[in-house]
Formats: structure tokens, C-alpha cells, sequence
């Protein structure tokens, strides 16, 4: 063979074989390195076996957030007293005393810029509301394929934050405010917690563009547990994915396999260099890698009906329904963690600080079909019971206008939900006052949600916690067990 038909190093190491590191040496307890130095004088700590703490009722999580701030009243929470009280100021009504100093304390300001600021004159909803399924939860219109799941959702509408600028959106996935630091999110602990359920595949990926203070999963635990970026497309998934122009799959392997006895040699003058036996392990999983990807993004092995289900055919819902079929075929081949942005770029596309019914009109466009069809499509093939689907965002939106035809960020209260894998769906957790200022009943920080999650996946985050890196009892959080069967 010529020498130019086997791959070049840097090519392998790019792209898959790199990322490819953090499933194989999590399953084989090689992904250690980072945390290692903490452990040390530890006598009875011990990394994660990779099973669960204690019976699970989920094994994977498809996690949906929404980048920039989704209004909880014209979403999950509606709030009728907004259209009754239009136009005055909220000292004018009966709810003056929600702009309390002391009920405002809980912020925490990272820059003090324009964002996040108190608007004072009430801001009609934009969009009607409906009593959806047996449970009879009010949902917006904008929102009608998800429900008409709503049967299989519990709605939390009782959630706070403390960023009231566009970190949220760190702090909603690592439950830590960015003035304190870098951590490690919610997928990174799921990865780092369990084992794999499929070898040929990471079990923690992400779809969409991620801003750079919302860029990295790992931090701590090391960039083996950071998600797997991938894009829609059978192609080119991820940069360095393909084979190079001219290269065999053959030949291919043959450069993979002449890798891993040169290293096996190596293995054999260095019998306890663990990062070795990792980067072999990493080079094959990075070839099998090649061959699964791609066929988990050939949607014509889908029916008509299924891709129609998605909105595949319709422009302003394709891109998402893309994604959306792409999360339930890798849930379904044991993927972990899930994790899809929607709308990224700079603040968010749903920060809509004016215009906001035309803005929240068509990202509702956007997301709400492909939603809807996710969830009916994992209850029909029966993943829905064991599969976790989370709906967040970095925080609500103001109650009061912004400009003329807007609403500011809001951190005081808004809505989350959740659906399957052990949730108890068509239930109502929490609630807001009577327009939408604070949650007010069964209050949650965002590591409520983070507990909730592990919980059901049989996980217990303390047990998880590495000596040196001990973690505020805030991190944890509390599980919310009204909301589970």
C-alpha cells in the first residue's frame, strides 16, 4: 500500500478519536486523570463503577433548551391577570408587593448593563391560551403539538435563577452562577456517573451552536466528559469524521490496526501508562464511529408518515425536526445524554426584549411540531418510559414591558417541564403569583431539575462528588418528588 493511503496521525487524533476518548475510557475507568490528584489521601474514595447508585426509572435523558429565554406566561404558565391589568404600573395594582426589596435580593449581578432591569407597566399576553388533555393544563397557542402531550407532562411553574443576564444559561446546565467559576454540567455527571449502553457511539452529544461562556460540560471532570458536537448530517457529522478523499475503509482500518500494535508494543515496556491503553481504546471506537454516525442520520429508512410527524417537509420546522428525529434515533441506540440547543447566537433567539410576538411566534414555529412529534413517536415505540424529556430555558421574561412591544429577562419565576422516564405526566408543580412576577408555591432552583434527572437515572450526586471538589449544598439540589410516579 502507499504510504499515502494510511492516515495521517493528525487525522486520527482529530476530530472522532479524540472525542471518541470520553465513552471508551469512561467504560473502562481510564478517564481519570483529571481528577486523580484530588483523590489522593482519599482511602475510601473510588471513581463511579458506571452503574447506578440504586434502581433507575430512566436510561437517558433528551435534553431541549431553549437559548435566550422562552416567556413563561405565553408558554406554560399563563397568566389572564396581565390582560386585566394592561397598561398600568404594578404599583397600580393589587400585586405591589412583588417588587419588594427583599424578594428582589436573590440576584446576582454579573454585568451591570441594560438586561435584567425592573419594568413597571403590565404587558398584555400576546397569544390565547386552552385547557389541553384529561388534565386540563392551559398552554398557549403557539404551542399546540406539545399540547397535546401535555397528558404525558409535568409542568414545574415554579422555577428561580440568580443570573439575570444570558449566563443563566450556564448556570441552568451546571447549576452555578458564572461569577463563581467554571463546572461541570448536568451531562458531564450523567457521563461521568454511568456506563455506556452502546460502543459504538458517545453517550454524551449536543446539537447547535453554543456560545463560548456556555461552550464546555466537563470542566473539572476533564474534557472527557464534554458532549460530542454533531451536526444533522450523514456527510459530514463532525469535522475530521470522514475518511479522507482517496482512502479506503480498508486501508483505513489497516492504518487503525498498525496504530494499536505500535502502542501495544509500547503497552508492553510501559505496562501502567492507563492513557495509553485509552488512546487505543479511543482510535477504535473513533473507526466504529465512522460507520454509525452516518447511519443514524439516513432518514430514509424513516416512513413517510414518521417524517411528516417531524415537520420534515415543512421550511420553518425542518431544521429542528431534524434534530428531533436524529435525538429519538440515537436515544433509541442507547445515546445518553441528548442535549439540543435552539437558537444560539449571541443572547438567544428568544430573547425578545421587543417584538415579541412576532419573535416567539416563529421560534414557536420552530420547535413546537418537532417537539410534539418526538414525544408521540417515543410513546408509540415505547421509549418514553424510560426516556427523560426536559423543556428549559435560562430564565422567564418580565411581566412588564420593555419598550413598547417587549418583555426584559426575568430570573424571580418561570417554567420548565418534563415528560417520561418515571415522570408522572398531566401535573402541575409549583406556581407563580397571580401575574407571573415569583414563584411563590414549591419554589425550585434549576438543580431541583438537575436532582430530579439523576434521580430517576438511579443516581446520587453526592456519591458522585470528588474529594478536593466539594460541592455547595445548592449543587445538589432537591429531588421533586410530587412530580414522580
Amino acid at each position: 500500500m502507499h504510504r499515502d493511503q494510511f492516515p495521517h496521525r493528525r487525522q486520527v487524533l482529530s476530530g472522532f478519536a479524540a472525542l471518541a476518548a470520553a465513552a471508551m475510557l469512561h467504560r473502562d475507568g481510564l478517564a481519570r486523570t483529571n481528577v486523580s490528584e484530588f483523590a489522593r489521601g482519599a482511602d475510601d474514595w473510588h471513581p463511579p463503577n458506571g452503574q447506578p447508585h440504586f434502581p433507575a426509572r430512566a436510561k437517558r435523558v433528551i435534553w431541549l433548551f431553549m437559548n435566550g429565554g422562552v416567556s413563561h406566561m405565553e408558554s406554560f404558565d399563563p397568566k389572564p391577570m396581565l390582560n386585566k391589568y394592561a397598561g398600568k404600573t404594578i404599583k397600580e395594582t393589587p400585586y405591589a408587593d412583588v417588587q419588594d426589596p427583599a424578594k428582589l435580593a436573590l440576584e446576582r449581578l454579573a454585568v451591570p448593563d441594560a438586561n435584567g432591569n425592573q419594568r413597571n407597566e403590565l404587558y398584555p399576553l400576546q397569544v390565547g391560551y386552552q385547557k389541553y388533555g384529561q388534565s386540563g393544563i392551559e398552554v398557549s397557542d403557539w404551542f399546540p403539538h406539545i399540547a397535546r402531550n401535555i397528558d404525558e407532562i409535568a409542568v414545574v411553574r415554579s422555577m428561580w435563577t440568580t443570573d439575570s443576564n444570558h449566563g443563566a444559561q450556564t448556570q441552568f446546565h451546571s447549576g452555578r452562577h458564572m461569577n463563581d467559576g467554571s463546572y461541570p454540567n448536568l451531562g458531564a455527571w450523567v457521563n461521568y456517573g454511568l456506563a455506556s449502553l452502546n460502543d459504538n457511539l458517545p453517550q454524551y452529544i449536543s446539537f447547535g451552536n453554543r456560545e463560548y461562556w456556555n461552550r464546555r460540560d466537563g470542566h473539572y471532570l476533564g474534557p472527557a466528559h464534554d458532549a460530542v458536537p454533531l451536526r444533522v448530517d450523514a456527510k459530514q457529522p463532525l469535522d475530521f469524521a470522514n475518511r479522507p478523499e482517496g482512502t479506503s475503509a480498508e486501508s483505513r482500518r489497516i492504518g487503525v490496526d498498525l496504530l494499536r500494535d505500535l502502542h501495544q508494543q509500547q503497552a508492553v515496556q510501559t505496562p501502567d501508562d492507563n492513557a495509553l491503553s485509552a488512546r487505543i481504546a479511543a482510535y477504535e471506537l473513533a473507526f466504529r464511529m465512522q460507520q454509525s454516525i452516518p447511519e443514524v442520520f439516513d432518514f430514509s429508512q424513516e416512513t413517510e408518515e414518521t417524517r411528516k410527524l417531524y415537520g420534515l417537509d415543512l421550511p420553518h420546522c425542518q431544521a429542528f425536526g431534524h434534530q428531533m428525529l436524529a435525538a429519538r434515533r440515537l436515544a433509541e441506540r442507547g445515546v445518553r445524554f441528548i442535549q439540543v440547543q435552539h437558537g444560539a447566537g449571541g443572547a438567544g433567539s428568544w430573547d425578545a426584549h421587543g417584538a415579541l410576538k412576532s419573535n416567539h411566534t416563529g421560534n414557536a414555529l420552530a420547535v413546537d411540531q418537532p417537539i410534539g412529534a418526538l414525544l408521540t413517536d417515543l410513546k408509540r415505540t415505547g421509549l418514553l418510559d424510560d426516556t427523560l424529556v426536559v423543556f428549559a430555558t435560562e430564565f422567564g421574561r418580565t411581566p412588564g414591558s420593555q419598550g413598547s412591544d417587549g418583555r426584559d429577562h426575568h430570573i424571580f419565576g418561570f417554567s420548565v417541564w418534563m415528560a417520561g422516564g418515571g415522570v408522572r405526566g398531566g401535573t402541575v408543580h409549583g406556581s407563580t403569583d397571580e401575574i407571573g412576577f415569583h414563584a411563590v408555591e414549591d419554589r425550585h432552583y434549576v438543580t431541583d431539575i438537575h436532582a430530579t434527572i439523576l434521580h430517576q437515572l438511579g443516581l446520587d450526586s453526592r456519591r458522585l462528588e470528588i474529594p478536593g471538589r466539594k460541592r455547595l449544598e445548592i449543587d445538589h439540589g432537591h429531588v421533586i418528588r410530587p412530580i414522580l410516579l
